[in-house]
């Protein structure tokens, strides 16, 4: 990685083959590239999350029969992924957003 790109940091979860198909998993990737890059995301491949946090987004990647969320924040020296889920329903579980909250926290808290 080039000095000019954030890490990914990883609090939970994982993108890959299976449960992922092969082009969902390219698409997660290139979006996550542009991310580390510094490149701003909007709708329809991203949303705020004011829910989780301030600079909380979710990703979303359409798969063959699911839609997958990747719930991240966005760090001055980092991107921060707190969760890679199948989204169901129209809302973030409440149980997603619970997790997230703690796991930023906890990682803020570590970083001090």
């Amino acid at each position: 990685m080039n000095g000019d790109s954030k890490p990914l940091v990883w609090l939970h979860g994982e993108i890959k083959t299976p449960p992922f198909s092969l082009d969902a998993r390219i698409e997660a990737g290139t979006l996550l590239r542009r991310l580390q890059r510094g490149e701003k995301i909007s709708l329809p491949h991203s949303r705020p999350m004011p829910s989780i946090g301030k600079r909380c987004h979710e990703l979303r990647v359409t798969d063959e029969d699911v839609i997958w969320r990747i719930v991240y924040r966005i760090d001055a020296d980092a991107i921060v992924i707190g969760e890679v889920f199948a989204k169901k329903t129209n809302q973030t579980p409440k149980p997603v957003i619970d997790a997230c909250q703690r796991r930023f926290a906890r990682y803020d808290e570590v970083a001090e």
